[in-house]
């Protein structure tokens, strides 16, 4: 890939990362409820769904997926139903103060917040769009096309982990003041449900 284009492709690919989305909304629920280290876990779930997308596409699944409305809705609604689970869950969780639950809390395994990350960007039939509309620009049919693959791959999952981890958060963090007291856990866990379930019915709605 010429130093040009993939300049280019570093441009838009942070553009996208900030973009705020539903695995912002999630990184940043995981950073307060876990701490900004292990929100990790759910940032490298979120980008094996990004591969996965990139696969689909550089397969030529996602033509298929694009073209057909059933399989589109079918995985557009089961992505909105999943943020809005998310999103009640997040709203009616109880402000909680005693240590231990708070600990345990903060502890939730990796393999859920992993977990979780995957299926928040797997279920979301508008990134393999996206990627349809996006890859072609950066990929050279004239040149091995793998090799280009690795590279727009690699770029744009260093780059949404840099930005996931080092903004969104990060950003979070200056939210731990809030989870001292009831009252702060409450705004903080209903903002971030109605987020949650707010992205879920755009999802659901935009076509």
């Amino acid at each position: 890939m010429q130093l040009s284009l993939w300049a280019a492709l570093v441009g838009a690919g942070l553009l996208i990362s900030f973009t705020p989305g539903a695995g912002a909304i999630n990184t940043m629920a995981n950073s307060l409820n876990s701490g900004f280290r292990r929100s990790m876990w759910g940032i490298l779930g979120q980008q094996a769904a990004l591969i996965i997308h990139v696969l689909i596409v550089a397969l030529g699944v996602g033509v298929l997926v694009s073209s057909s409305p059933l399989a589109f809705n079918i995985i557009r609604y089961a992505g909105a139903a999943y943020l809005v689970y998310l999103g009640i869950r997040q709203f009616l969780s109880k402000p909680d103060l005693d240590e231990e639950k708070v600990e345990s809390r903060r502890n939730e395994p990796a393999g859920s917040m992993f977990r979780r990350g995957l299926w928040v960007n797997l279920l979301n039939p508008k990134a393999i769009i996206f990627f349809l509309a996006f890859m072609p620009q950066f990929i050279r049919l004239d040149q091995p096309l793998v090799q280009q693959y690795i590279v727009l791959t690699l770029t744009v999952v260093i780059l949404d982990v840099l930005v996931m981890w080092f903004f969104f958060a990060a950003a979070a963090r200056s939210f731990q003041r809030f989870t001292h007291d009831e009252r702060g856990q409450r705004v903080l866990n209903r903002v971030f449900g109605v987020l949650f379930i707010a992205v879920g019915i755009i999802l659901a709605l935009i076509h």
